[in-house]
């Protein structure tokens, strides 16, 4: 009859019982490492082609971290620049007051030896606010390697960079801009201030449009200029890769991460299946040892 053990070598349900059992092992296992990892896919093994398309994906984001990590230190230099930058400005500001002063005819002597001792003590801040205007062993001004400069024996050293923009070859470069060119200028009207010849008419013609400090004034600005729009290019190109590394992120999760909530119901599910089916095959396992009654 159908369903009757008759053999004590072939038992067919306990061979149902032992394919059962380890086809629910098998999903319970798979339940059980989609739940411990997060993920729907680990490794290649669970689907080959996802997995490739997620390790590329992981690859694009550790390239855009890098990146970002590199602009990040780039901030810092471009903010140590600016800084020193609108310092020097501002400096200028009350370098131009000083001779505006020393411009007029009419102050005595003993005025013009001060405000030329002014000049000179303005004109040692600006040397400060250069030779401060690094950030990690860089910096983006100063004066050329080896230039020896008015009152001063150190070299003003400035290095133009090549930073990593993002995860595919992208890079933005960031110009160096040396300040020896405005401060021997200055330095040059520093010197002849003390002279005789540097009357009100050379004062004068110094401040004019094109004069000897109009033109650094002017320069200083465009370096002030360029850094600022080299500040906005990598605050912008951070907060692009940000975005970039989110929404792959997004797209990543979408593929690979395990449903946490239908697995854990899953595995209930899976569970309560693998204790019937060993207790199943514990009654199948049993039954040839009826036969044996019999005899």
């Amino acid at each position: 009859m159908s369903g009757v053990v008759s053999s004590i070598i072939t038992n067919s349900a306990a061979m149902v019982g032992v394919e059962t059992l380890n086809s629910i092992n098998t999903a319970l296992n798979s339940v059980q490492n989609q739940i411990s990892t997060g993920y729907s896919v680990s490794s290649a093994v669970d689907n080959g082609a996802a997995f490739a398309v997620a390790q590329s994906v992981r690859t694009n984001m550790a390239g855009l971290t890098a990146a970002n990590q590199q602009l990040g230190d780039t901030q810092g230099l471009l903010a140590t620049t600016n800084t020193a930058l609108t310092n020097i400005s501002n400096l200028m500001q009350s370098m131009d007051a000083t001779l505006v002063n020393l411009s007029s005819s009419t102050i005595s002597a003993s005025q013009k030896t001060q405000y030329v001792a002014q000049f000179s003590s303005q004109l040692q801040n600006l040397q400060y606010y250069i030779k401060g205007a690094s950030y990690n062993g860089k910096a983006l001004i100063g004066g050329g390697t080896g230039t020896t400069l008015h009152s001063s024996s150190s070299a003003w050293t400035h290095t133009g960079l090549t930073v990593a923009s993002d995860a595919s070859g992208g890079q933005i470069q960031i110009a160096s801009q040396t300040m020896t060119t405005v401060y021997l200028a200055l330095s040059k009207i520093g010197t002849s201030l003390g002279t005789a010849s540097a009357g009100s008419p050379t004062i004068t013609n110094w401040m004019t449009a094109t004069g000897t400090f109009s033109t650094q004034v002017s320069n200083v600005g465009s370096y002030l200029n360029t850094y600022g729009n080299l500040t906005n290019q990598v605050d912008a190109q951070i907060t692009y890769n940000q975005n970039k590394m989110d929404a792959l992120s997004n797209g990543l999760g979408a593929l690979v991460d395990a449903n946490m909530a239908a697995e854990s119901a899953k595995l209930q599910s899976l569970q309560i299946q693998q204790q019937l089916a060993t207790s199943a095959l514990s009654i199948a396992n049993q039954q040839p040892s009826i036969l044996t009654k019999l005899i």
